[in-house]
Formats: C-alpha cells, structure tokens, sequence
C-alpha cells in the first residue's frame, strides 16, 4: 500500500513540477532571443541611419568606420548596400553576393518585413541574420544586414533553465520527502495494526495497535484494541480450560487405569468380554485426549509460523521419509501389509525433521490400519517444481469421490472403518502441521481402487 500511494503522491508532484518549470523554460528562452533581437534591431536602426546620411551627403566614411569599429568590437559581420544592390561596406567576411544575404538585401530592399527566426535554446549554435532597409516607404535607398552570433544568448538560457531546472528538483526532492513522510504517517498505523491482527489471529497475546496517523485510523486503532482484549480473554480462558481439563483427566484416567489392570485376575470368564471392551474404551480415551492437546498444538504452532513467517528450519525430506518408513515396516509386517520406500534424489524442504516425521508417522498409520491385510503400502518423496512432495499411496479400499473433501475433517471417518482404532484426528493434525509451514496436504483416489495422500511443501530456497 506505501508503494501505491507514494507512487501516486510522486505522479502528482512530478505532473505539478512539469506544468512549473516547462513554461518557465519557455519565458525565458523567449526573453532571452527577444532581447538579443531588441539589441540587434537597435544596431541595425543605428548603421542605416548613417547609411542614409551618408547616400544624401555622397559620403560613406563616417558608415565605413562606424561598421568597421562594431564588427572589431562585437565580431558582428555587416552588409550595407545601396539601392542598386552595390556594397557599400562589408566586413567579417560576410558578402552581399551571398544567397542567403541577397534575399534578405531583396525583401529588405521591397520594403517586407523579415522575420528574425525562431526562439534559441541552449543548443541552438548557428549564426542569426537580420536586414533593415535604408529609409522609409517608397524611399528605400539601400539595405543593412547584419550577421549575429547567437552563441552568447544559448549560454544565457543554458545557464537560466539550469538554475530552473535545479529549483524544480529542489522542488520535486522536497515533494518526495513530503509523500514519503505522509505515507509513513499514513500506512505506519495500519502495520502495526497488521502486525496487531496476525498476532491476534494465531492465538497469541496481541500488542496494542498504537493509535496514530488520520482520525479515522486512530478511530480503528482504538477499537481494535477493545476487541483484542476480549478475544484474548476468551482465548485465555479456552486455553486455560484445555490445559486444566487435560491435567484433571490424565490423573483420573491414570488411576482408572490402574483399578482396571488390577482387577485382571479377578476378572471371571463370564465378564471377560466386558473388561476387554472397558479397556478398549479406555485406550480410546487415552488416544483421544492425546490426539486433541496434539492438535491444539499443531494449531498454535501454524499460528505462531502464520505471524513471525519463519521459515529458517531445513532438513532432508528424503532421509526422513525412508527412516519413517523404516520405523513402520515392522507394524505394517505385523498387520499384513507391505510396506515399500521407493528411494530417490535428496529433497529439501522448509520444516524440521521432527515436523516432517509426524506427519509421516501419520500418514503411514492411516494407511497401514485402513488398508487392509495383504494391501501395498507404498511411500516416496520427490520434487515437484518449487514444492517437495512427501507421498503414500496404497491399494486398499480407499475413499469413495464424496468422502475425499471430509478426509481431513477432524473426528470424520468413513462408515466402513468405524470398527477401527483411532479419533479421526490424525490427517486434520498433518493439515495444520503442513500448513503452518505454508504448505498443504492433497487426496486422491488410485485406480482401481486404493489412496494416495501427498503432503506438498515448499523447497527450501537456498538449495
């Protein structure tokens, strides 16, 4: 947003500084050639005035060393000629037999007005010349031109816009810091009020947004700050009370535990079955308390890596996935299934090993107990463009293409599998896990029948 509206802020500056200092430039060029014009004119006034004196009185010294005198003075080339288009001074080697001069000599000699071209600029180098007919009206007794070097006058302007051009950069610096100071004091409020959000939004303690900038913003600073502090107040309370249930559970389970395991051998044959199922459903609810102070660690984890955006941690996805699998391989023998690492090229990813693992000890649990006896189990990983890819792919019944969005729905399980142990937490844990590190897990059906679950995560950036 700083970069937007700073652009814009500078796009109103740079179109103010241009509509300033362009006809600025213009003034003054055009000041600067209309004076070298007026001074011109005057010296071109003054030779045909002697030029006229001297065709009434027959005599052309006081013309010669008057034009002699001006051009070894100023350098300034003159022609003067009479009505017959005879020279009657030339000087700086300029001649009336000339081109150029002998129709400045004929329109001046007609009595037309010459114009004495367009405006100079600093680049503008090549000789100017002017004529002026001797006499008046009908009595045009000769011509004056006069060559004038224009060099002086470009190094004027040249000097004048420099100064302009330098005002208008002045102008346009003070311009940037302007916007740059307004835009700070502008969207400054609005990261912290970001930052205040992010931090809220992962569970954690918030910092208040310090009111500041516009009205209007300080107006949403100040209100922000009263709605953070009641939503931390009830996620302190939901914590606290996760966190107190868990430790008023685990002791009476541990207890209960113990009542079970030691009524074992008083345990009748008749009543067997029913001690069995009363430790089963104790086991369950071991797991099932596990498997929620898990996923609420997972979340607060993904919320914490969602605000700070760490991404420093790296390991070998590679490695860690065929030492899981190699951790695996004697469950999946006990239950039937073979379990296959297929091995490949080393993948770095951007988590920690310890992340990466229990997603794969996830994923490999679900697909060894809800694959079935005698199915195929199996995992590799691989990159895939900027993602590393984690796969486990089986030949089990899988999901049916209705069941594959829920599959990641905590305490969700299909129909079929309701007899199998487990909470239904395990995949939403490998989802918050995986997307804490700004990647996501994938689900897909085999033909003909079977699973393939992938966690996609991003590469790590310095390999």
């Amino acid at each position: 947003m700083r970069t937007r509206v700073l652009t814009v802020v500078l796009a109103f500056a740079v179109l103010a500084v241009a509509g300033f200092a362009v006809p600025l430039l213009a003034v003054t060029a055009a000041q600067r050639t209309q004076q070298l014009v007026a001074a011109r004119t005057a010296d071109l006034d003054r030779f045909a005035s002697l030029a006229e004196q001297a065709a009434e009185s027959d005599d052309t010294g006081a013309l010669t060393a008057e034009v002699l005198r001006y051009t070894e003075l100023y350098g300034e080339a003159v022609v003067v000629v009479d009505a017959r288009r005879a020279p009657v001074v030339q000087t700086g080697g300029l001649r009336a037999a000339d081109p150029a001069v002998a129709r400045l000599v004929d329109a001046a000699l007609r009595n037309q007005p010459v114009a004495p071209g367009g405006t100079l600029r600093p680049w503008s180098r090549a000789d100017r010349l002017l004529a002026r007919p001797v006499g008046t009206g009908t009595r045009v007794s000769g011509a004056v031109v006069l060559r004038s070097s224009v060099r002086g006058a470009a190094d004027d302007i040249a000097l004048r816009w420099a100064l302009v051009l330098a005002g208008a950069g002045l102008f346009a610096v003070a311009c940037v810091l302007l916007a740059r100071r307004a835009t700070q004091w502008v969207v400054r409020p609005l990261h912290r009020l970001d930052r205040a959000v992010g931090t809220l939004a992962a569970g954690l303690p918030p910092e208040h947004a310090r009111a500041g900038g516009p009205p209007e913003l300080r107006q949403l600073a100040t209100g922000f700050n009263r709605m953070a502090d009641g939503v931390t107040t009830a996620l302190e309370q939901q914590r606290r009370l996760v966190a107190d249930t868990s430790h008023q559970l685990r002791n009476p389970l541990a207890a209960l535990r113990l009542r079970i395991d030691s009524l074992q051998p008083h345990v009748r044959t008749s009543a067997a079955r029913t001690y069995t199922g009363v430790t089963a459903e104790l086991e369950r609810m071991e797991h099932l308390l596990d498997d929620l102070l898990t996923l609420a660690n997972a979340e607060h984890r993904a919320g914490e890596l969602a605000v700070t955006d760490t991404r420093e941690a790296s390991c070998d996805a590679a490695a860690v996935a065929a030492a899981q699998a190699g951790l695996w391989r004697p469950v999946a023998e006990q239950a039937g299934v073979h379990l296959e690492f297929v091995p490949g090229p080393a993948v770095r990813t951007a988590c920690t090993e310890g992340e990466l693992a229990q997603v794969a000890d996830i994923l490999l649990d679900n697909a060894i107990k809800y694959a079935g006896s005698g199915a195929h189990v199996e995992t590799r990983c691989f990159a895939d463009g900027p993602d590393a890819v984690f796969e486990v792919r089986d030949d089990g019944p899988g999901l049916a293409t209705g069941e594959l969005p829920r599959a990641g729905t905590r305490f969700w399980r299909a129909d079929r599998h309701r007899d199998v142990r487990g909470s239904g937490l395990g995949l939403a844990i490998a989802e918050r896990l995986v997307a804490g590190r700004g990647g996501h897990v994938e689900f897909a059906t085999i033909a003909p029948h079977g699973l393939r679950v992938r966690a996609v995560l991003p590469q790590d950036p310095e390999t």
